[in-house]
């Protein structure tokens, strides 16, 4: 992962974090439901865009320097194992 991506997927992590301890604390409180999934929403909303960044990095890094490389067994096992990502994902 390039530098740039991990100190912002950590960043956005740790506020993810935050916002999931919050989350539990609405709980405890027995906050309004609905409040608690619109947090929750927001939680996998902000999970979404470091899933996006972090495949965005894999695919300009990791896909770009297999598909450079002349190797044909490598291209095909980088785009095999980017069509898995994007399978479970339900992309």
């Amino acid at each position: 992962m390039q530098d740039e991506t991990k100190t912002s997927c950590l960043k956005r992590l740790n506020r993810i974090e935050g916002q999931v301890r919050g989350l539990a604390r609405m709980v405890d409180e027995d906050r309004y439901c609905i409040d608690v999934v619109t947090q929750i929403a927001a939680v996998r909303a902000a999970l979404a865009r470091v899933e996006d960044m972090v495949l965005r990095d894999h695919v300009s890094h990791c896909i770009r320097h297999a598909m450079t490389s002349g190797s044909a067994t490598e291209q095909s096992e980088k785009i095999a194992e980017l069509m898995e990502v994007f399978a479970r994902s339900g992309r």
